[in-house]
């Protein structure tokens, strides 16, 4: 009797990752804010900015929609995964990864994201360098490049110790580009 309380106890803690859920999802809304904010700004200034500033600006809200996307994924697939099963009416459609991401495939979708955000810095550095910053430039490199070598590590070992207990449709979507 104590055994099995003790385990409904501990199956039920799993509700107690939905703040955390929540708390993400209310992020989108400060994103949002800030993407509306810096459009708003770059539309005040376009007429006396160069092409290299509207070129960052660009980047600095295709890095929001990047992290935005990433915050989406983590949430639904996390708490799909972990907690609940999404009941959705069927007037709303699941995404179609939603259901066949498992933890390992999120870590890797998840190291590629931030990837994609460290380029994008890193052509920010780069688009704003102006030969006084050397070193800190190098460092950026370093650390772009310890994140590319550990998406690829993830992906071999994922590729290495779960493809085989994937079906081919999820290995298919697996291997599949995802914004």
């Amino acid at each position: 009797m104590v055994e099995r309380m003790l385990e409904q106890l501990i199956f039920a803690s799993r509700w107690l990752l939905v703040p955390i859920y929540l708390s993400l999802a209310a992020v989108l809304v400060l994103f949002g804010i800030k993407a509306v904010q810096e459009t708003i700004h770059l539309f005040e200034q376009v007429l006396v900015m160069s092409e290299t500033q509207i070129v960052l600006a660009g980047l600095a809200l295709i890095d929001l929609a990047l992290i935005a996307n990433l915050l989406v994924m983590v949430v639904l697939s996390s708490y799909e995964t972990f907690v609940s099963t999404l009941d959705l009416t069927p007037r709303q459609r699941k995404p179609s990864w939603l259901g066949r991401m498992d933890a390992a495939t999120l870590k890797i979708k998840l190291a590629i994201s931030i990837v994609a955000i460290s380029s994008i810095h890193l052509l920010k550095a780069f688009m704003n360098f102006d030969g006084g910053e050397e070193k800190q430039l190098l460092w950026l490199i370093i650390a772009h490049l310890a994140f590319v070598v550990s998406a690829l590590l993830l992906a071999l070992i994922d590729k290495i110790a779960f493809s085989h207990h994937r079906s081919p449709l999820d290995r298919a979507h697996a291997a599949a580009p995802h914004p």
